[in-house]
């Protein structure tokens, strides 16, 4: 009896943990739908709604994150991101993010001498969304050695694949690009590097689709992506390249 009672609980314990494990993928699917119907309407294509869902596959568990060069673009909010701190050496784009309340914390600062402002191991992950190429090689090495320094798991950048030539917009804006990153150049850096939106000849200037209309050639870059580029990242648009640091 006693056997057949110990099957019985531990046939309900799996019932119950498969029931949970069911249960959190579709919320998991459910909160991606809704992610990409969102990201549709604000206008994005199919390769740049891609680019963020493998994005928040990397920041997977990381629930306080450091957004570096975070600008006035709302990344963080669009992936669900629990607690975020935004950084940015640019005062303006800093306050247009405040009034659009894009992060928990805002921090005004140069973002090649992180570790002046934080601590070490006081993020979850510590992520530049196309911020490196606006500095030259050495400081951009700079710039990743503090960030490596302030993450406590991962640490996270997206650059484009090479050099891509582009000016500032505004006076002092820092959008001009000083330096570029080879998929093959971060991987001796220790990172693992896979290529996203597609193939680099359709897209320009801020990663934005060259050819019309915006959907159908979305497509086609999404399709480069899946076939082509995300395996061979030295010929994508850009590259997102990941750290796990030892022991997280």
């Amino acid at each position: 009896m006693w056997i057949y009672y110990g099957h019985s609980l531990n046939g309900i314990r799996g019932s119950r943990h498969h029931c949970q494990a069911v249960f959190l993928t579709v919320n998991s699917m459910y909160s991606r739908f809704k992610m990409v119907f969102r990201l549709l309407k604000e206008g994005l294509d199919p390769g740049q709604i891609v680019s963020l869902l493998t994005l928040r596959n990397a920041l997977d568990g990381s629930e306080d994150i450091l957004d570096v060069g975070c600008g006035k673009i709302n990344n963080m909010r669009r992936l669900g991101v629990t607690h975020s701190t935004g950084v940015d050496g640019y005062a303006p784009y800093l306050e247009e993010a405040k009034k659009k309340n894009l992060h928990d914390q805002y921090v005004l600062g140069d973002v090649r001498t992180l570790e002046k402002y934080f601590q070490p191991g006081q993020f979850d992950t510590v992520l530049a969304l196309d911020v490196i190429e606006h500095l030259t090689k050495e400081d951009g090495l700079r710039m990743m050695q503090s960030m490596e320094k302030i993450a406590r798991r991962k640490v996270v950048f997206s650059t484009p694949s090479g050099f891509l030539p582009q000016k500032n917009y505004e006076n002092n804006d820092l959008q001009e690009h000083l330096s570029g990153w080879e998929a093959a150049e971060m991987e001796r850096y220790g990172y693992k590097v896979i290529g996203v939106l597609g193939p680099k000849c359709l897209r320009g200037e801020l990663h934005l689709l060259k050819g019309r209309p915006k959907f159908f050639w979305g497509g086609i870059s999404l399709l480069g992506h899946f076939f082509w580029t995300r395996w061979a990242p030295s010929q994508a648009a850009a590259i997102l390249c990941v750290k796990t640091k030892s022991g997280s």
